[in-house]
């Protein structure tokens, strides 16, 4: 590593020669970065600039590197095309750090930047279900694939009518990462992601510039199977289940259709009135899944809605729980380790903002984008599909999972944005 370009850190302003305000100075090992190690966003902006210079790899050296400041500039620096090749620094407990997360975040946005014509619905389950395997201890995972018909015959109607129309069968992952060696320990926390593999809207289709990124839209499920790979990776000792609701939103004449109405299994009946709000149809199986095992948190993740990025931009993913307290300890975690997150509002009364005069509630509103609080609306849904009123459930719309395209402090592609906050959660509550 001795012999590759070096990055320090300074605290000095860069001399006036190179201009006002320069973040990145060449020096006689490589470059100085003028800036305070706690402005992460300013470390995250050079480390966009370290790869518009076209350097493949580096070498973190010298004083004031912390874990935090490291990973901003690797986030800045890496690209879809390159995801490794940055030599940490600092102490072996903090290098060990920055390789977790560079393990797990490397896997995510791997997957979620694959395209959808290698990345079916059960490949996305049994990929998923390799990751953790190589990762937890051995005897510790179990797990069960459903697939195709089958989900229809166990229930899951979500699932089955989002997917129907694809060639490649819908699937559902349920996986128990169990490191207690007893198999009637109670199940701590379940982590439910949307695994939608390419969304084309269905009936009702997207527009061209609006479907060429849907690939992305399975980035719920690589968000908490990353998060509970870097919690296996920090310690966690509890049981905790992972359930991925796996589809590809497609056209054909088995396709769900508009004015359909699907029976779940707690009765709730959904009137379809917008094929392209078909993430809040497979969570709905996969949080009636998770409440099976009467875990103490339920966490989903998922990138559900763009009235989230409405509201938010792109560097915040929006947190919705009727549970208050939980709310408030998971925007402290998001804080903990960085990463933007903001509470929209969700009360009950959001789960009659959709009516339907043929169900209990139809899916969406049928008029662009859902209308107004969409995002709320969305999450007020799935409140309908949780156990004890919502208590110990908190959802994750991923407003900040994936960028269209490379801006001064991401390049194009997926971001990672949420894993860190769930690891934390499972480890921190």
């Amino acid at each position: 590593m001795s012999d590759l370009i070096q990055i320090r850190l300074s605290r000095a302003a860069a001399d006036a020669k190179w201009g006002k305000n320069v973040l990145l100075t060449p020096d006689t090992t490589g470059y100085q970065l003028h800036v305070k190690a706690a402005d992460l966003r300013a470390v995250q902006k050079a480390g966009r600039q370290l790869d518009a210079l076209g350097i493949q790899q580096f070498q973190l050296a010298g004083d004031g590197w912390t874990v935090d400041s490291q990973w901003a500039l690797y986030q800045g620096f890496c690209n879809a095309k390159k995801l490794g090749a940055i030599g940490w620094t600092g102490t072996e407990a903090e290098q060990q750090q920055l390789q977790q997360l560079h393990q797990t975040f490397s896997w995510a946005k791997s997957i979620i930047n694959q395209t959808p014509e290698d990345l079916a619905p059960v490949a996305l389950a049994e990929q998923a279900l390799a990751f953790i395997s190589s990762i937890a201890p051995a005897g510790t995972v179990s797990s069960e694939i459903i697939e195709g018909s089958a989900l229809l015959e166990q229930g899951w109607v979500g699932i089955h009518a989002v997917g129907r129309g694809s060639e490649r069968p819908p699937a559902m992952l349920v996986l128990d990462y169990n490191p207690t060696g007893k198999a009637d320990a109670a199940v701590f926390a379940a982590l439910v992601g949307k695994g939608i593999t390419f969304d084309s809207g269905g009936y009702s289709i997207k527009a061209s510039e609006g479907m060429v990124t849907m690939k992305c839209d399975m980035g719920g499920a690589a968000t908490v199977t990353a998060a509970l790979a870097l919690a296996i990776l920090q310690g966690l000792n509890k049981r905790v289940q992972l359930i991925l609701c796996c589809a590809e939103n497609l056209i054909s004449g088995g396709a769900f259709k508009l004015g359909d109405i699907l029976t779940y299994k707690n009765g709730v009946t959904v009137e379809i009135v917008n094929t392209d709000a078909e993430g809040r149809l497979v969570l709905a199986d996969g949080l009636q899944k998770a409440a099976e095992a009467a875990p103490e948190l339920i966490i989903d993740a998922a990138t559900l809605t763009g009235a989230a990025m409405n509201a938010l931009g792109s560097e915040y993913n929006a947190v919705f729980a009727l549970d208050k307290a939980l709310a408030q300890r998971v925007l402290g975690y998001a804080e903990q380790v960085q990463e933007g997150a903001w509470q929209l509002p969700l009360e009950k009364w959001h789960q009659g903002q959709c009516p339907s005069p043929y169900a209990d509630t139809a899916n969406s509103r049928p008029v662009k984008g859902g209308g107004t609080g969409g995002a709320s609306n969305a999450a007020g849904f799935l409140s309908r599909f949780v156990p004890n009123d919502g208590k110990g459930w908190v959802h994750l719309d991923l407003a900040a999972a994936f960028h269209n395209s490379a801006n001064g402090f991401w390049a194009a592609g997926a971001t990672g944005m949420g894993i860190r906050l769930v690891a934390q959660t499972l480890t921190q509550e």
